[in-house]
């Protein structure tokens, strides 16, 4: 009884799950060479219409790893990883474990000087890139010379000295490499670079053993219904975002699931994909889910063959699960991570009780509260910061002892998120201590307000922040994005929101725009909406 009061949760565990679990320290190398052990011959990769099998994908990674040996690359050196999703990716992720070389992952968007920061801070010597990128990769190279540079195709776009990963496995014979040998719960496997919301980016070092019991993890959550090699996974979330990386890669191969892996999202081609290929998982994002449910002709598609679908990277507004579940027969278990824990720390559970507007319950293993200011936890039903304590918890910040005391303490990150637990156990999200708006003295939670917006049919995005006011410290604002064709006015928005907000969380502006500002992976980014209203006020003074 005493477990059940400290953690609610444990009842809505999917049967057959331990409360208190030991997770294997094992590499991620060693998890690879499990799976393929088992499902050597099934598909492991779905790529443009080309088929790897679990042992060719294997086989394509010890040849790079040999490549990569010869030429020194060793335990602990950095290798960034700037590609789009396909298959040297995964060769040269795991290529890179083998050796006890630490990934380094990084946004084929980032401008140069974003690079250059990027390669200052952990010392990036090496680089996994496209042609298409080579004439920003020799800007930086100016300042922050690379010993080798390695591109995932054969065209090279100008005179810059690099290696093709194709050319490269195919010319490299095999041999016996043995593995290096990795301590799992020290030796870092990525180091993933936070988005930069609070200041500059910050890489979050997160080891083999935090990455292998995420896998672990999220498996355990989706319960008896997920079978090992048997499921058919569907990738359009970029690799080099901690989300896709652990749900879409590297649970696929822990499962010996069949992965299709897409460059880039456009929904009729992935619709077709999903009509060919049958996925049966789908790790997306709320653009995504957008994407689907306005799309004219989403039920001739079928996607009722998808059995397991998450949300990631940016919370998913309510009204947009139900639509997606009515037209699709699919369920979204919705749920919560950041790049500190690997990244996945709570979500809905896929059999038993699902609470539709919360983030679910911790990871098995995983500890959570929520707590004041001072630290102390709160009862259910109160709204504090959310701290989480787990095997999936990074090891720290690379080369940041500053901040890592911030937000690491006692083994326990800090996530700045606001949240509340009720007596079940179950979590919400309420908005970012950062981003929450005191208006007249009382809080306003952004979310809440973005929540009833979306509770409008004509509504197809929707932000809220605060802007400072004279009168009331600050004031709400809000951006809304219209569905296609929509005639809705900002008055007439105004109004449906005072029909359902208390008077003082009613936005005192509605802008209706063409577009919100969001990052490659849909996260919105409020603080570009912040930087607008501060240039808007500092012109008309």
């Amino acid at each position: 009884m005493e477990n059940l009061i400290e953690h609610p949760w444990y009842s809505a565990y999917p049967d057959g799950i331990e409360r208190h679990l030991d997770f294997p320290e094992c590499s991620l190398y060693q998890m690879l060479e499990n799976s393929v052990e088992i499902f050597g011959e099934q598909t492991a990769l779905i790529y443009q219409g080309e088929q790897i099998s679990y042992q060719t994908m294997k086989d394509k990674v010890d040849r790079l790893a040999n490549v990569w040996d010869e030429l020194e690359i060793g335990k602990g050196d950095r290798i960034g990883l700037m590609v789009s999703n396909c298959p040297s990716y995964v060769y040269a992720f795991y290529a890179a474990q083998k050796l006890g070389a630490i990934v380094v992952q990084m946004n084929p968007m980032y401008t140069p000087r974003e690079m250059e920061y990027i390669t200052n801070t952990v010392d990036t010597r090496y680089l996994v890139t496209e042609s298409k990128y080579l004439e920003k990769v020799a800007q930086v190279a100016e300042t922050n010379p690379f010993k080798h540079v390695f591109v995932i195709d054969d065209e090279k776009r100008q005179n810059f000295d690099v290696q093709s990963i194709p050319s490269l496995i195919q010319s490299q014979q095999r041999k016996q490499l043995e593995p290096t040998v990795i301590t799992p719960k020290e030796d870092i496997a990525v180091i993933q670079f936070t988005g930069g919301t609070t200041g500059k980016m910050k890489g979050a070092m997160l080891t083999h053993y935090n990455l292998v019991a995420n896998v672990i993890q999220s498996y355990l959550m989706y319960g008896e219904e997920m079978k090992k090699g048997k499921e058919v996974t569907l990738t359009c979330t970029p690799l080099y975002h901690v989300y896709a990386m652990t749900s879409g890669m590297n649970l696929s191969i822990y499962l010996g699931a069949s992965n299709i892996l897409v460059p880039k999202f456009q929904v009729d081609r992935v619709l077709e994909l999903i009509q060919t290929y049958r996925p049966t998982f789908f790790p997306g994002v709320p653009t995504m889910y957008n994407a689907f449910i306005n799309h004219p002709d989403v039920e001739s598609y079928g996607l009722n063959c998808l059995k397991f679908c998450s949300s990631g990277s940016a919370p998913l507004p309510i009204d947009v699960i139900h639509r997606f579940e009515k037209v699709t027969g699919a369920t979204i278990g919705e749920g919560y991570g950041m790049s500190e824990t690997s990244p996945s720390t709570h979500r809905n559970p896929t059999q038993g009780v699902r609470k539709i507007g919360s983030i679910g319950i911790p990871f098995p293993g995983t500890d959570s509260k929520v707590v004041d200011v001072e630290g102390s936890e709160l009862p259910p039903g109160s709204v504090g910061e959310l701290i989480i304590h787990g095997p999936q918890v990074m090891k720290g910040y690379w080369k940041n002892p500053e901040e890592t005391a911030k937000s690491l303490k006692n083994g326990w990150i800090h996530t700045g998120d606001l949240a509340t637990m009720d007596e079940d156990g179950y979590f919400y999200i309420v908005g970012r201590k950062k981003e929450l708006i005191i208006s007249g003295g009382f809080n306003v939670y952004p979310q809440e307000i973005e929540g009833v917006l979306y509770e409008h049919p004509e509504v197809k995005e929707a932000a809220a922040i605060g802007i400072p006011d004279d009168y009331s410290g600050e004031r709400v604002k809000a951006y809304v994005v219209l569905n296609e064709g929509a005639k809705t006015t900002s008055g007439e928005l105004t109004n449906f929101c005072q029909e359902r907000l208390t008077r003082y969380k009613v936005p005192k502006e509605i802008e209706i725009r063409d577009s919100l500002p969001r990052n490659s992976v849909g996260k919105l980014l409020k603080r570009h909406l912040v930087k607008e209203e501060q240039y808007r006020n500092t012109e008309a003074r």
